[in-house]
């Protein structure tokens, strides 16, 4: 039996349609909140529903939220959101990065643990058992204490570091993976580290077809990529529209270039859409409707004038790919 777990049931993959593979819709990042960094909370729900507005009538269908407990999720809002528009949204089991878990959490922790004050200290002290229980549940019964049931498990890990507790979170979700199918999400800091995790999943014996990897347009190494791929893992370019960090131009050729590997196969497009200065209805960004209405004629034109079928590249990786990627195979 194959399925997609979204916010408001199980579906099947061919209803995904139109899917952005990493997005933040609503998020009050408890870190970011402490220290006033105002332009990482997306804390207005009424904005984040007009730019999923935007995204639907643009001919989108589907977002995989993949803000975990550790960055602030605001499950009932999302799920607001998707009731509201009618798209489809896929919510996130796990865990984040190290470095957030330093920031006082004790509302969520006292709901997950009891009694410890931050998650590195809850994340210390558990066993790696303890850890996959708690993911299972998320994704088994609910987000957060809710009825609303994760669609994909995720870990992330440092700029070129990986710290004895995200090691652990790590092992926590392959656990997690192998009892509930669910398909993972990792976070790799500026794009590196992908292939150290690539050994830990191994060692646990994990199938990498069920793994993406995101971040992947933070670290522009063809070589890199083409090591990642050969895994049979997902690489997703979730960085679309950060010129800051690189061109477009760039972006494209290092995924055209993984296709003329035969590796097409194995391509997610999204924006990681994370500040409101990214976001059209809160500082006038250029919002979720930027990669439909802008980015993917680019790409087709780019694709095309180095003689590939733009068009059926753009239906692979954000139709086709989806419904592969984030798909319980139980």
């Amino acid at each position: 039996m194959t399925f997609v777990r979204t916010f408001l049931g199980d579906i099947e993959p061919e209803k995904l349609k139109f899917t952005y593979s990493h997005e933040h819709i609503v998020c009050i990042p408890p870190y970011w909140k402490e220290r006033n960094e105002d332009d990482l909370l997306l804390d207005d729900e009424s904005k984040s529903l007009q730019d999923v507005i935007d995204f639907k009538n643009a001919g989108g269908n589907t977002i995989v939220d993949a803000t975990a407990v550790d960055y602030g999720r605001q499950v009932e809002a999302v799920k607001r959101i998707s009731e509201k528009t009618g798209v489809n949204i896929i919510g996130t089991a796990g865990f984040n990065k190290a470095f957030l878990w330093d920031a006082s959490l004790k509302d969520n922790v006292k709901s997950i643990v009891g009694y410890f004050k931050t998650y590195g200290e809850w994340i210390e002290n558990a066993s790696v058992n303890d850890l996959a229980d708690y993911v299972i549940k998320e994704i088994e019964e609910g987000l957060e204490g809710t009825n609303i049931r994760g669609g994909q498990l995720k870990f992330g890990t440092g700029y070129n570091s990986i710290s004895p507790l995200e090691e652990k979170t790590i092992r926590a979700i392959a656990i997690a993976h192998k009892e509930t199918k669910a398909p993972i999400h990792s976070h790799t800091e500026a794009g590196t580290m992908a292939l150290e995790q690539i050994e830990i999943l191994k060692e646990e014996g994990i199938n990498l077809e069920y793994v993406a990897f995101g971040h992947m347009d933070r670290n522009l190494d063809p070589y890199y990529h083409l090591q990642i791929a050969k895994t049979g893992a997902f690489l997703c370019f979730d960085g679309i529209g950060k010129i800051k960090y690189a061109p477009e131009s760039s972006r494209i050729e290092a995924i055209l270039n993984l296709v003329k590997h035969g590796f097409k196969d194995q391509i997610l497009i999204s924006g990681d859409t994370a500040r409101k200065s990214y976001y059209k209805h809160y500082k006038y960004g250029l919002g979720l409707e930027f990669i439909i209405k802008k980015w993917i004629p680019r790409f087709i034109d780019q694709a095309e004038a180095e003689g590939f079928d733009g068009k059926k590249l753009i239906e692979d990786f954000f139709i086709n790919n989806p419904m592969r990627c984030f798909s319980f195979k139980k």
